[in-house]
């Protein structure tokens, strides 16, 4: 690593300890840290306060995948804040954060079937249709991919491509932790021989099959429940998704590099997770403020009897499910 910034010493140090980021901090860095713990915290209590919420006023089992989804920003930046104030503890942070929204990325795909009524429900409504799976991220670029049956089956499919990631995603971050705590996993060894050069392009495969049946699930069903703000709750997790894993691997390639320089005590790797933090604190603190309109709110009943259209076809849904309970949105 001595071409990170030279050779200078300060630039390969592990991450300081607690208290040498605390004694080094002048009064622009103490109203820093301050403000972004108070958005930490901030977000959690919001989060608690909305839990309490719809435990109450949802009933099951709609109120746990809300509750699970809700909870990905607020975690990511409760967890954020923490190495913020601990550096040496981003590993376990970073791996709690990206384990916990693996599951969400299911629990998303698990909400929309709620929202239309549960898997019976669903696949009465869906019975003589089909869906599109040209969708992103994996088969945006393939218009020529045949329209597909909704079937037990396929419903199947969809759901175990995306548990497989919140499965997969928690055991190879457990196993990650134990390979590093045994010096044998450091994310700026590129080399062949290196464990991060093999689990992390794994593990970015198993995001890509994760996502892609949330993003079949979504292009097909949004105009249908348009009503319960599906859109704008998905975007909001499609923007948590993109913070979380494109802007961190991007600062995180950019230290790796040397182009983020190391400010003592920090290395350039430690800078670059420390900046990675800082913008996912207030970012995540936006999208808490928005996901609290968004779901802590309670709409009106509604029956699924709407126009799908999608691009190739404009077909009239025939099926009428039995009114959505009154719930949180």
């Amino acid at each position: 690593m001595d071409y990170l910034n030279g050779t200078d010493p300060t630039c390969l140090q592990e991450p300081p300890l607690a208290i040498d980021v605390i004694t080094q901090l002048d009064l622009f860095g103490i109203a820093l840290y301050s403000v972004l713990t108070f958005m930490a915290s901030l977000s959690l209590l919001l989060y608690l306060e909305e839990c309490v919420y719809i435990y109450k006023n949802v009933p099951s089992p709609k109120k746990t995948t809300i509750i699970w989804v809700n909870g990905a920003a607020p975690v990511i930046a409760t967890m954020s804040c923490l190495g913020l104030w601990i550096p040496k503890a981003t590993m376990f942070t970073d791996m709690t954060s990206n384990s916990y929204f693996a599951v969400v990325i299911y629990k998303v795909l698990i909400l929309m079937l709620e929202e239309s009524g549960g898997d019976e429900a669903f696949l009465r409504y869906t019975e003589s249709r089909t869906f599109r799976i040209n969708t992103g991220p994996c088969c945006c670029c393939c218009p020529c991919l045949p329209r597909v049956r909704v079937t037990r089956r396929m419903l199947f499919l969809l759901k175990l491509g995306s548990l497989q990631y919140a499965i997969m995603k928690t055991a190879l971050s457990v196993f990650s932790v134990v390979l590093w705590t045994n010096g044998n996993f450091d994310l700026a060894d590129l080399e062949i021989t290196g464990a991060a050069i093999w689990i992390n392009p794994f593990i970015g495969v198993l995001t890509l099959i994760s996502l892609w049946p949330v993003a079949i699930m979504f292009m097909n069903i949004k105009n249908t429940l348009r009503k319960v703000k599906i859109v704008p709750k998905y975007a909001m997790y499609q923007l948590v998704l993109v913070l979380s894993q494109l802007q961190s691997a991007i600062i995180s390639i950019l230290a790796l590099d040397g182009t983020i320089a190391c400010s003592p005590p920090f290395s350039s790797i430690a800078r670059g997770s420390l900046i990675s933090q800082e913008l996912m604190i207030m970012e995540m603190f936006i999208i808490t403020l928005v996901n609290h309109m968004l779901y802590r709110r309670t709409y009106d009943p509604i029956t699924l009897d709407t126009y799908e259209i999608d691009g190739e076809q404009n077909e009239k849904m025939d099926m009428k499910t039995a009114s959505l309970e009154e719930h949180t949105a």
